[in-house]
């Protein structure tokens, strides 16, 4: 028994310096939230063009249940990129991240991913430390990243002509620091393990036939792997 409440004891000073760190740290959570969940300030166009080609492609395929459309928004923008730059913080900065810092780091990513989920997770005193700690703001943090995918959806459409000019106003301004030849190749990697899935898609795609783009990737193909083509 008093194994039992030195454990409970334990506990509960233990969370009771996690809220405090919290609390430390809060304001600058929240402005993290605000900083990347608000599309009244510039949205990146490749974010806008990319979410309504999502959109389009649900629509396309007849896919009404909007939490998959929810879901790829999230997968693919707010968990491969924040989260990861959450976690990573030395992806972008040239800093050492300690031990304790990515405890921290940790948490508050879950956070971000709880927020992005649409499931409701039910609470319990047994529910983890993590999860716990933000069962207060959860509700507020899920509510931002609806107002940020549906601001984006009313965004003005950014067309396949400014999108070309976005990306070569990128490139110019990043010619010195990019490597084209190692982006070329990884997105080559990617492109050659669906390499079928996608010649028949460009095949079918109106837009891509006008261009020929299926075309275009054999070419490609049979200069770099000798892989057999229609050429």
């Amino acid at each position: 028994m008093k194994e039992k409440e030195r454990t409970k004891a334990i506990t509960e000073i233990y969370l009771t310096r996690l809220l405090s760190v919290k609390g430390t740290l809060q304001q600058f959570v929240d402005n993290f939230f605000q900083s990347v969940l608000n599309s009244n300030q510039v949205v990146p166009p490749a974010v806008k063009y990319f979410f309504d080609f999502l959109d389009e492609q649900a629509e396309k395929y007849e896919i009404k249940d909007e939490d998959t459309v929810h879901i790829w928004k999230t997968n693919s923008l707010s968990l491969r990129f924040w989260v990861n730059i959450l976690k990573n913080p030395h992806f972008i900065f040239d800093v050492h991240v300690h031990q304790v810092v990515d405890a921290s780091l940790s948490v508050i990513a879950q956070t971000f991913m709880d927020a992005c989920s649409r499931t409701e997770h039910k609470l319990s005193r047994e529910s983890p430390s993590n999860k716990l700690l933000y069962a207060k703001e959860i509700s507020t943090y899920k509510k931002m990243v609806e107002d940020y995918y549906k601001g984006i959806r009313q965004m003005v459409q950014v067309s396949d002509q400014d999108m070309n000019t976005h990306l070569a106003e990128i490139s110019r301004a990043h010619t010195e620091s990019l490597n084209t030849l190692v982006a070329l190749h990884q997105l080559y990697q990617y492109t050659n393990k669906y390499y079928d899935e996608i010649i028949n898609a460009l095949e079918e795609d109106p837009a891509a036939q006008r261009m020929q783009l299926a075309y275009r990737l054999q070419q490609i193909a049979a200069a770099l792997e000798n892989k057999v083509t229609d050429l």
